[in-house]
């Protein structure tokens, strides 16, 4: 791996990591108390009456947390981004499915997705091995 890609990796890993953390941090720490709230009606607000109640997010969110912060550190990226992998695509999926396409082109969620699938792509050979 050439110093440039290993630097924006480094980049790519602290962006990623902290913006996970962040989200999770603003949630576990109840930080935000009155953030967007979905229409009263609306399958976003049927998802999020299920979701949040039980418990399910303040999981969620210590493994964003954890998945975070093991992405920061370039010896446990891989580790955070097999965590953060199926956080994200559940992301993606509540954005296309309950949402019909609204929020894709938020650019958090696009910086997200570039940091993350720029991360797959340079360690690409240490996750196709998984596969063997």
């Amino acid at each position: 791996m050439s110093k440039i890609t290993k630097i924006a990796a480094a980049i790519a890993g602290v962006i990623l990591g902290g913006l996970f953390i962040m989200a999770a941090v603003v949630v576990l720490l109840n930080l935000v108390k009155d953030g967007p709230v979905p229409a009263e009606g609306t399958p976003a607000a049927a998802f999020m009456a299920a979701f949040i109640p039980t418990g399910y997010m303040t999981f969620v969110k210590i493994f964003e947390l954890l998945g975070g912060l093991l992405v920061i550190v370039p010896k446990t990226r891989n580790f955070g981004l097999l965590i953060l992998g199926p956080i994200l695509v559940n992301i993606l999926a509540f954005h296309v499915f309950i949402e019909k396409g609204a929020g894709l082109l938020d650019p958090m969620l696009i910086l997200i997705v570039v940091c993350a699938a720029f991360l797959l792509w340079v360690e690409r050979k240490a996750f196709l091995s998984l596969l063997k």
